[in-house]
C-alpha cells in the first residue's frame, strides 16, 4: 500500500490506522527534516508504525518529480512485491500562492498546483494499474476537496469564498482537485474491467497541523474543523470494504459517510507520541 503525504496530517493519521490493522505500508512525502512551522516528518511516521509492530518503508518523494514517482512505485514492488492500494493524499497546501488572488498568481504557481494535485496522481495511477491488474485487482482512493457531487444536489452550489475566517479563494488548488475528481470518474469504467476501484473522497475542513498553525499565527477560529481521524477512518474503510465497486467512480464526503455507515473512529494518536 502506498500513501502519499504521510509525514503529517490525514496521510500520517491514515498510515497509523492501517498499521493498526497490519497493513504493509510505503510512506511517501518530501519532509524528512523537522520543520520550524509544522510538526511531523516521514521518519517519525515510520518509527510510530514500527513501534506498533507493523511493516513499512519511507521513500522521500517530490510529487512534482516524475523520477521520484517511479522510484516510489519501484521501491514498493521491491520491498513488498507489489501494490494493492494507492492513496493519493498529498497536495500542495503550503506556499505564498495560498494568499494570492487570481490576478496575482504566476503561471508557475498554477502549474505547480496541477503538478502535485493532478499530474502526480495521474502518473502514479498509470504506474500501479498494471501491477494491480497482475495481482487480481486493487483500489485507488483520491483525496479531493469541496465539489458539487459531494452534496448530492441537482445543481452545484456556489463556491464558498471562505470557511469562517479561512479563505477558500485558492484557484489553483480547487481547480486541480476538481480535475482529479473528474479523472477518477472517467477512469472508473476502464479500471473496473481490471477489477480496480477508484474512489474520490472529500475529507472536509480538517484540523490538520497546517490548519492548527494558521489558527495559532492568525488567531482564526477552527471550531468547525473535524479531527483527522474522521477522513483517516473513511480511507481505511474504502481501502478494505467488501465491495469497493459499489463506490468506484464516485465522490464521497468523509464526515457524512462515516455517520451513515455507523463507523467508529480510531483513537487519536498525538503527533510526536
Amino acid at each position: 500500500m502506498i500513501i502519499t503525504g504521510a509525514s503529517r496530517g490525514v496521510g500520517r493519521q491514515t498510515a497509523l490506522g492501517f498499521a493498526r490493522r497490519g497493513a504493509k505500508l510505503v510512506l511517501a512525502a518530501r519532509t524528512v527534516e523537522p520543520d520550524n512551522w509544522l510538526p511531523g516528518t516521514l521518519g517519525e511516521t515510520l518509527k510510530q508504525i514500527e513501534d506498533m509492530g507493523s511493516q513499512a518503508i519511507a521513500v522521500q518523494t517530490d510529487l512534482a518529480s516524475e523520477s521520484d514517482l517511479k522510484n516510489l512505485v519501484d521501491s514498493a514492488v521491491e520491498r513488498f512485491g507489489g501494490v494493492d492500494v494507492l492513496i493519493n493524499n498529498a497536495a500542495a497546501t503550503a506556499g505564498d500562492y495560498w494568499s494570492k488572488g487570481f490576478l496575482d498568481l504566476t503561471r508557475q504557481d498554477w502549474l505547480y498546483q496541477f503538478d502535485v494535485n493532478t499530474h502526480a496522481p495521474f502518473t502514479l495511477i498509470q504506474l500501479v494499474v498494471p501491477i494491480m491488474e497482475s495481482r487480481g485487482g486493487g483500489r485507488i482512493v483520491n483525496l479531493s476537496t469541496g465539489s458539487g457531487e459531494v452534496f448530492r444536489v441537482a445543481e452545484e452550489p456556489p463556491k464558498l469564498a471562505s470557511w469562517g475566517e479561512f479563505s477558500l479563494a485558492v484557484p489553483g488548488y480547487y481547480a486541480s482537485k476538481r480535475a482529479l475528481d473528474r479523472l477518477g470518474n472517467t477512469l472508473a469504467p476502464e479500471l473496473a474491467q481490471k477489477n480496480i476501484a477508484i474512489i474520490g473522497m472529500h475529507p472536509g475542513f480538517v484540523s490538520s497541523e497546517i490548519v492548527q498553525a494558521r489558527v495559532k499565527d492568525a488567531g482564526l477560529d477552527n471550531s468547525q474543523a473535524v479531527p483527522m481521524v474522521v477522513p483517516a477512518r473513511m480511507l481505511v474503510y474504502f481501502s478494505s470494504c467488501a465491495d469497493p465497486m459499489e463506490y468506484t467512480g464516485r465522490l464521497f464526503w468523509a464526515e457524512r459517510e462515516l455517520a451513515e455507515l455507523g463507523l467508529e473512529v480510531d483513537d487519536q494518536v498525538a503527533i510526536g507520541s
